[in-house]
């Protein structure tokens, strides 16, 4: 159905704050009806995706439509995430587009491997940031079906 607009939740796992911020200013600038989360690491990135601690109200906590990954984070990196994700039956439907500054060809191929539905290399600037959030969702929302 061609505009209509609903709301989804997209939930950022990155350590870097002004990443956030900036994705959250691209995202309204893109005019994404959306509802963006962050976490700053992996492990509140699987306690929110588990509804664990700070995350148990499902009202805080509504589960993606979209995981935005880092992979270079704290105490679990965006690999170890991934892996977690794509091997719980309950989490392994859900789109993980990974969003790093890392160009490294290893990297490309190991979360490929690991179930990444996406590959992008963080833009530099903030025009390319809302260029690639405004394909995002229009990839992620308007084209794509996704399991509900």
């Amino acid at each position: 159905m061609k505009g209509r607009q609903i709301t989804v939740t997209i939930l950022m796992a990155d350590d870097d704050e002004d990443d956030c911020m900036l994705a959250r200013e691209a995202l309204t600038e893109s005019r994404l009806a959306n509802d963006l989360h962050t976490v700053r690491d992996g492990e509140e990135l699987m306690d929110y995706l588990h509804r664990r601690g700070q995350y148990a109200n499902s009202h805080i906590s509504p589960r993606p439509a979209l995981i935005l990954l880092d992979l270079n984070m704290p105490k679990k990196d965006g690999r170890e995430a991934l892996r977690e994700i794509k091997d719980d039956p309950e989490l392994r439907q859900i789109p993980v587009v990974v969003l790093t500054t890392s160009k490294a060809e290893e990297d490309i191929y190991r979360t490929y491997d690991l179930g990444a539905n996406s590959f992008i290399i963080k833009p530099v600037t903030f025009a390319a940031l809302v260029e690639v959030m405004k394909t995002i969702g229009k990839y992620w929302f308007e084209i794509v079906e996704l399991p509900l």
